[in-house]
């Protein structure tokens, strides 16, 4: 006999299954970076993945500065190489867009500059726009002492404006990660 679940019900079960499948089943979310990274640094490239606990004693100081809490205590930290040499490091975290998660892959230059962003996982039913390059390009050689001001050095999506200012604090949240901690290994 089928039994009815209400709705909210439901809609906990379906974010519970979404937030299993990156953690567990991340297949789908590992092939799709991996071809980026093929496809962002030319020639053969190696790379090193990792789950990247953020220390305590910083977590709380970006989620002050970028007005954002961190979807986890960790993200997934990529280090690119050519033969020896680094020559980038991905990192790869989720923010809340309205009600689901957005997958999101920021690459750094060894520099600690952004290369390039890539939306990895929309869920939400609209603001997609955030995943089209050309509004992704305006990050672009951004870093942590970027100011990223939506209206002002970012521009916003009319349509978008929830999943836009979700991209913008996730994007400044990841900066600060490589400033505060990878920039000084």
């Amino acid at each position: 006999m089928l039994r009815s679940i209400s709705s909210a019900k439901y809609s906990v079960l379906v974010i519970i299954s979404i937030v299993l499948n990156i953690n567990i089943l991340g297949g789908e979310i590992s092939d799709k970076v991996d071809k980026i990274l093929k496809q962002s640094f030319p020639g053969e490239i190696s790379y090193k993945v990792k789950k990247f606990i953020i220390p305590s004693r910083i977590k709380y100081e970006i989620e002050k500065a970028s007005q954002q809490r961190f979807f986890k205590d960790y993200v997934y930290e990529y280090r690119i190489f050519s033969g020896d040499s680094l020559i980038g490091i991905g990192l790869l975290d989720n923010v809340y867009g309205k009600a689901m998660p957005i997958t999101f892959l920021v690459l750094f230059d060894v520099k600690g500059s952004i290369q390039n962003i890539y939306i990895v996982k929309y869920r939400e039913e609209f603001g997609g726009e955030v995943s089209n390059n050309s509004w992704l390009e305006q990050f672009k050689g951004s870093n942590w002492k970027s100011s990223f001001q939506i209206g002002k050095d970012i521009d916003g999506i009319s349509g978008a404006t929830i999943s836009v200012n979700s991209i913008t604090k996730g994007i400044k949240k990841l900066t600060y990660i490589y400033y505060k901690i990878l920039e000084n290994e």
